[in-house]
């Protein structure tokens, strides 16, 4: 597909068929991820990768809210259609990893002072190798939807998971075949921005 293809045709999916995702295209995209950029080529992340139903249950059990809890949304449109993905990755990233490798000779700073950095690198590399995750499935003919985890069960989560505590959780990547029927996304009620509002040339 030609890359532009690929920037046009690539959205949110939240519903997907039951066939499965090919081995080989769970490998290219998280392949394709761990080519994306990094400060000081850290590669501050690492990915955890649900295919078995048994897994994919353990991580929506953990990170859904129960019938106790209370929620300002519905959101059981969106989790009946997301629980359909036969693909989760999770996508997390290393605070630690950034600050040590800035600390190493060839970078110049003795410390692992958090307040060097101007924004949190880790996730913004972390966002990119999803967004590389997202283009490779488009690529594949397959359907994507990035989405994060809830802060009071990121805790469920990372226990289930037996993530390590160097590694927070940026986001997670559903991936499958696209069905119809998966609840509207935000583009579906708001227009997207022209290029005359956000394209500033030569300054603002």
């Amino acid at each position: 597909m030609e890359f532009q293809d690929v920037v046009r045709k690539r959205r949110m999916h939240r519903k997907f068929t039951a066939e499965p995702v090919p081995a080989a295209a769970v490998d290219r995209i998280t392949r394709n991820a761990v080519r994306a950029p990094s400060a000081g080529f850290s590669q501050g992340w690492a990915f955890v990768v649900l295919e078995t139903p048994e897994d994919r249950d353990r991580f929506w059990a953990a990170s859904t809210p129960d019938s106790s809890e209370r929620s300002e949304r519905d959101m059981s449109a969106w989790l009946a259609g997301m629980r359909t993905a036969p693909v989760v990755i999770l996508a997390l990233a290393s605070k630690a990893a950034y600050l040590r490798r800035y600390a190493e000779k060839d970078k110049g700073w003795e410390d692992l002072d958090e307040a060097r950095w101007p924004v949190p690198f880790w996730h913004v590399d972390v966002g990119m190798a999803s967004l590389l995750m997202l283009q490779t499935a488009v690529d594949e003919g397959l359907g994507a939807c990035f989405f994060g985890v809830p802060p009071e069960h990121v805790a469920a989560v990372r226990g289930e998971l037996g993530i390590p505590d160097e590694f927070e959780i940026t986001g997670v990547v559903a991936i499958g075949h696209p069905a119809d029927g998966g609840a509207k996304g935000s583009p579906t009620r708001r227009r997207r921005r022209p290029e005359s509002e956000v394209i500033h040339r030569g300054g603002w």
